[in-house]
């Protein structure tokens, strides 16, 4: 088998990628180790930036993210029982939106499957070696070769092994405390994110619809998810996200789904190696304080796909040449933010020093517009290179 663009990682990325290329004329080929059905039902981010949105609505993926998303014009900071509304539309002209992952990623998998190019789940045993793309699927070994191959599995795939360890330089950082995630059937309290700094730890009030709640809580980083029973959850989430507002009341339900997601920063420089590209968590993690996972991962393959796009047209290959140079920029601006918000907002010691810079900072960050704009704009993000 041939083909022009090899894709490892049937997530948002790659399956982004996939559909730029298509549009473009170009031909590709998404592997991925996973079912289906496995891939459809990952629940992971779900804010989208202004600009993710613009993108996907442009190359016809959004009909039904634009149908069903819940779009919010602010968030919301907690801090010392009193809420404190931060209006990012006000301040930059930009909203977000929520919708979740898994429902984006079906959106994505039906697009490809339209295209009739191939997308192939379960593959087993898949190697990148220069261009050539290998893997298993239903016993049959396959070879793929490739003009170039874009590493979109993950921060545990295989693409970033396929790059000398000599010729990449590795930035990490591990946080001391995870997060505690819940989806829970039950009616937001809250008709935008609410951000809670709390003596307890940090908490984030969040939802995946009208009906769904999207909850978490700062524990430690080797908290056992057995630990944390129900009960003891909704008693922690009310206690964190308590305020004085007589009106204000957590609503509760069945929790449908719950795990913990450890905290890190990671940068892996230069994202890419002769033909091999690395896009999103592959090449990257923040912290998901920020919300800009998913968000980073479209920005690279927009860059990479417009990259491909000038190669095949013959306009050379300046733009794929300076593909690491053009994301590290954005990359390294969000790990900033997405740093910061940690930082402001989790407790990490019961040092009294800390405390009074973080309650600083929250205060600052309210009571000045400056300030308050400078959140915003990271918040809703830039526009797409």
């Amino acid at each position: 088998m041939r083909t022009q663009v090899g894709i490892v990682g049937a997530g948002p990325a790659g399956l982004v990628l996939a559909h730029l290329l298509h549009l473009n004329g170009i031909d590709s080929v998404v592997v991925d180790r996973q079912t289906r059905d496995h891939v459809e039902k990952r629940i992971r981010a779900g804010v989208l930036e202004h600009g993710t949105v613009d993108l996907l609505t442009a190359a016809g993926l959004a009909d039904r993210l634009l149908r069903e998303r819940m779009v919010h014009h602010g968030v919301e900071l907690l801090f010392d029982r009193v809420g404190h509304r931060v209006p990012l539309t006000e301040l930059t002209g930009r909203e977000i939106t929520i919708y979740g992952q898994h429902e984006l990623v079906k959106d994505l998998i039906s697009a490809r499957l339209d295209t009739e190019r191939p997308l192939l789940f379960e593959a087993a045993d898949v190697q990148v070696d220069g261009t050539e793309l290998t893997f298993d699927v239903d016993g049959t070994q396959t070879t793929v070769e490739c003009d170039f191959i874009a590493g979109c599995d993950g921060f545990h795939g295989i693409s970033r092994a396929g790059i000398p360890s000599s010729a990449l330089t590795v930035f990490e950082r591990e946080y001391p405390h995870a997060w505690l995630g819940v989806l829970a059937q039950a009616p937001p309290a809250s008709d935008e994110l609410v951000y809670a700094y709390h003596d307890r730890g940090f908490a984030l009030h969040s939802m995946r619809t009208p009906d769904i709640t999207r909850l978490y809580l700062q524990v430690p980083a080797d908290t056992d998810v057995a630990d944390w029973p129900d009960a003891r959850i909704w008693d922690e989430l009310r206690t964190r996200l308590d305020r004085d507002d007589p009106r204000w009341q957590l609503n509760e339900g069945p929790i449908l789904e719950k795990s913990v997601a450890a905290m890190r920063s990671f940068v892996v420089t230069p994202m890419q190696h002769e033909r091999l590209f690395l896009a999103g968590d592959a090449a990257h993690i923040v912290p998901p304080t920020g919300a800009k996972g998913l968000n980073l991962a479209v920005a690279d393959v927009a860059v990479l796909a417009e990259g491909f796009a000038e190669y095949y047209a013959g306009r050379g290959s300046g733009l794929l040449r300076r593909y690491s140079e053009i994301c590290l920029q954005r990359v390294w601006r969000v790990q900033h933010f997405s740093w910061w918000m940690t930082s402001m907002l989790h407790r990490v010691d019961d040092d009294p020093f800390t405390r009074e810079l973080q309650l600083s900072q929250l205060r600052y960050v309210t009571s000045s517009t400056a300030a308050a704009t400078t959140l915003a704009e990271n918040y809703v993000g830039f526009p797409m290179a």
